[in-house]
């Protein structure tokens, strides 16, 4: 089992994921970032890699990529800190790309840089399944590493459905058709969807992203799935109050 199969062995409720932007708010908090949310006690951790034209990224992440590129964040530099910390880190990380990323660093080095960094499980908004089918999924299992296709209110069942059947980690539920950040409440029509796709009984664990903020949209995220991943509200209090509030924040989410 990879480290994301271990951690849903042992739980698979509630589960907590924070994102963040490696190289924000300075180029050398990475490592300190990871061990302050390890020891608030997040299940798994989700590292963006900054890109200069992030799809699905709204304003806040956005913001964060763009201050960490001008830090001097780069592939290199966010690999060397990971590996870094491998033997120190024991809370499991997920890394967060582009597919131009991966291209422009080199398909294969790209990997076994993954690998060596101890990531088993990646998430590529960009990646259309087509290509992941025909090129990456040889690719990725050479090097052990895991998929994580993400599914929106607009995706089919038959699509689904095939996701579910190329997963081995967990499916990626986008909350709403729109890019990250905080929306307020969950909505009717959110609630609906979640209990679509609860009700279609698919193998996968199913983590809610994209506009989960709190506690409330947390809990409520969790009632229909088995965690949820909560981004740019992280963000923004990193940029408010520090890396070392962290466990502030996390308690927040978790106790309210």
């Amino acid at each position: 089992m990879n480290s994301l199969q271990k951690l849903f062995s042992q739980k698979d409720k509630n589960l907590l994921s924070i994102f963040f932007t490696a190289g924000f708010p300075d180029l050398n908090g990475t490592e300190t970032i990871i061990n302050e949310l390890g020891k608030a006690g997040v299940d798994f951790i989700e590292v963006g890699l900054p890109y200069s034209d992030p799809l699905a990224d709204g304003p806040t992440i956005q913001h964060s990529s763009s201050v960490a590129l001008k830090n001097g964040m780069n592939l290199d530099v966010v690999f060397e800190q990971l590996i870094a910390l491998k033997e120190k880190n024991s809370t499991p990380l997920v890394l967060m790309g582009y597919v131009n990323q991966i291209i422009k660093y080199g398909e294969e080095a790209f990997c076994e840089k993954v690998k060596e960094c101890g990531i088993d499980t990646i998430i590529i908004p960009d990646l259309p399944m087509v290509e992941y089918e025909s090129h990456y999924k040889p690719l990725f299992e050479k090097h052990g590493i895991s998929n994580v296709f993400l599914i929106t209110p607009h995706t089919s069942e038959e699509r689904i459905r095939k996701i579910d059947s190329l997963t081995d980690t967990f499916i990626y539920v986008v909350a709403s058709a729109s890019i990250t950040g905080a929306k307020g409440e969950v909505s009717h029509q959110q609630i609906e969807y979640f209990e679509r796709i609860k009700s279609m009984d698919l193998k996968s664990k199913l983590i809610v992203g994209f506009g989960i903020s709190d506690n409330q949209t947390f809990s409520t995220a969790c009632s229909y799935a088995n965690g949820a991943i909560i981004g740019s509200a992280y963000i923004k209090y990193l940029d408010q109050n520090g890396i070392f509030k962290s466990k502030d924040f996390v308690k927040s989410i978790i106790n309210g």
